[in-house]
């Protein structure tokens, strides 16, 4: 799983994702961004996170504590998923090696 870094100022998160100082202020306090080494801007470590916490945050008025958690139990499921696909192609290949299909590759 590869991670993408992206630094935004406050001011492309209000007209991309309509969150306000204050909101992005909770945000960094709550350990949900990292504050950039420029003044007025974020680091995003995930691109797919901020218009995420944004709707979590706008549709369903969840507090930042919540929306770490909500994001913490995402990357588990991910990390989950991953593993899953991995051994559903393992438990593949033994298949296709007990068949005769094939010889067994180190993955």
């Amino acid at each position: 799983m590869e991670t993408r870094i992206l630094t935004l100022t406050y001011q492309e998160c209000s007209a991309q994702f309509g969150l306000s100082a204050a909101e992005l202020h909770d945000f960094l306090q709550a350990g949900l961004l990292r504050p950039a080494p420029v003044p007025d801007a974020v680091i995003i470590d995930e691109p797919d996170d901020l218009p995420r916490l944004a709707r979590l945050h706008h549709e369903l008025g969840l507090a930042p504590e919540a929306l770490d958690i909500i994001l913490t139990m995402r990357q588990q499921l991910v990390r989950l998923q991953v593993a899953l696909d991995y051994e559903r192609a393992r438990a593949r290949q033994l298949e296709n090696f007990l068949r005769g299909a094939g010889p067994l590759e180190e993955m």
